[in-house]
């Protein structure tokens, strides 16, 4: 079990608003799982990784493939009060869900 973060690269990001962006979507894709994936991940240490996304389309890519595959994901959009502008698209989340599901989705990114 495990679960991705894919932030985008290409808008900027400080180290402190990355984390903080990794963070709501971790959160926000673990509460649309349900509680069997939630407890499973749970039980085996929470596994995260985060990656790196090139663009807005991509998140969105990725998240009609989550959608379509029945694992749960969440796009996450800043509120804009400091970096940057409402609204802006910063971070996809895909899973919990086992480990080769996760990788079918963003298995080709690379590492942050």
């Amino acid at each position: 079990m495990k679960q991705a973060i894919v932030a985008r690269t290409d808008i900027g990001m400080g180290q402190g608003k990355l984390a903080a962006q990794v963070a709501h979507a971790s959160l926000s894709a673990y509460e649309k799982a349900d509680s069997q994936l939630q407890n499973q991940w749970k039980q085996g240490g929470q596994k995260k990784v985060v990656l790196k996304g090139e663009s807005e389309r991509q998140l969105h890519e990725l998240a009609e493939i989550a959608d379509r595959d029945g694992i749960p994901n969440a796009i996450i959009r800043d509120a804009g009060h400091t970096q940057l502008n409402p609204g802006t698209v910063t971070a996809l989340a895909v899973g919990p869900a086992a480990d080769d599901r996760v990788d079918g989705i963003t298995g080709d990114l690379s590492l942050f």
